[in-house]
């Protein structure tokens, strides 16, 4: 156990327990504890396996490749359509945990092996996102614009690319586009 860990579930208030539960599992498992994103993360060799985080509805184990677990007990789930590697595991009570131990710890050392293996999860390229016509638009019509689009990196370009084309309302999308158009210009992400 890591110390500078200590605090994060010392804070936890509704998932103290299931927390703790999934802390010594994992650290049975023989991972290294640290503290990233500010969650308890752990690792194999300087490689991010897993982590702990806890949300209002559930706390859960995140493999950060899970998309390559074999998943054989139908326990994974993949948060979103946008989530490629990671899957969670989650949880509502202490009992399931328990219940678990053995088929987590197996998830947990297929996990290392993975990682050990070096293999990696085919991402989808750039070129693969869909576009919003209103995006579309304002690439077709300025040179310069699309230039500067091309220009940033690519999960960059995915993130701009993902919050265009999540409004149902055209006029939304739109409005989403104007509002970007100077921080493209300017080589920056979404969130910079």
């Amino acid at each position: 156990m890591n110390p500078k860990v200590d605090f994060y579930f010392d804070q936890e208030k509704k998932w103290q327990k299931e927390q703790e539960q999934l802390r010594e599992i994992v650290l049975e498992c023989g991972l290294a504890e640290e503290l990233k994103w500010g969650v308890p993360c752990y690792i194999h060799q300087k490689s991010n396996i897993v982590l702990i985080h806890s949300f209002k509805e559930y706390c859960a184990l995140l493999f950060f490749k899970g998309a390559l677990l074999k998943d054989t007990d139908d326990i994974l789930i993949q948060q979103s359509a946008n989530v490629q590697a990671a899957r969670q595991i989650r949880f509502t009570n202490l009992q399931e945990i328990i219940d678990l131990k053995s088929v987590l710890k197996t998830y947990i050392f297929e996990a290392v092996e993975i990682e050990k293996a070096g293999l990696k999860v085919n991402l989808k390229k750039t070129a693969e996102f869909s576009v919003s016509d209103e995006f579309q638009q304002k690439l077709d019509e300025n040179p310069d614009f699309k230039k500067a689009f091309e220009a940033l990196t690519p999960g960059r370009q995915r993130a701009y690319l993902l919050h265009f084309s999540q409004p149902k309302q055209a006029k939304t999308r739109e409005s989403r586009v104007e509002k970007y158009i100077p921080a493209i210009f300017e080589g920056k992400g979404l969130n910079d």
